[in-house]
């Protein structure tokens, strides 16, 4: 009950939207709505005939996958846990997406303890610290500004990420 957990690959259940939020707990329908809008999936649920009651598949094949991970993060923020962790949570999103993600990620943090995996560095350049690893080790510590400072492996990382972004926008 302390903890929630966000993956790469959110499992969603046949069902209804609400009932995938819930996970079978006694949450108000006025928290789960809550929840949906502060994640960016309100709007999404207000275009579908039954709203919260729209069923899904298993696997949520009628969902796209950023409506999927949207509707993990709902579920997280719902639940309203102490500890969040997040495993990658924007890594199979295009960048649109990402940036509903990132507001989303922003509002789940909020008073709670947070711990972030990610590839992505965008995903986590707002965090309070972060922690390089590399092989398994420990190679940097700081935030976004003081690991750039530092112009070690997370600096090496960023030039690569960026570059490879403005790449592709020049494409």
């Amino acid at each position: 009950r302390r903890f929630a957990v966000v993956l790469q690959d959110v499992f969603v259940f046949s069902g209804t939207l609400e009932s995938n939020i819930r996970l079978g707990s006694d949450i108000s329908h006025a928290r789960v709505q809550q929840a949906t809008d502060d994640v960016n999936l309100g709007q999404f649920i207000e275009s579908l005939d039954k709203g919260l009651d729209h069923p899904v598949n298993e696997r949520g094949t009628t969902l796209s996958v950023g409506q999927r991970q949207l509707l993990a993060f709902a579920r997280a923020l719902a639940h309203d846990p102490e500890i969040l962790i997040l495993d990658e949570a924007t890594s199979s999103v295009d960048t649109e997406t990402e940036e509903q993600i990132r507001t989303a990620i922003e509002r789940l943090m909020q008073g709670r303890t947070s711990i972030i995996i990610a590839h992505r560095l965008s995903t986590i350049q707002r965090c309070d610290k972060i922690i390089v690893m590399h092989k398994g080790k420990i190679r940097e510590i700081g935030s976004h500004q003081e690991l750039l400072g530092q112009r070690g492996l997370y600096f090496k990382l960023y030039q690569l990420q960026y570059k490879e972004q403005e790449l592709l926008v020049d494409r």
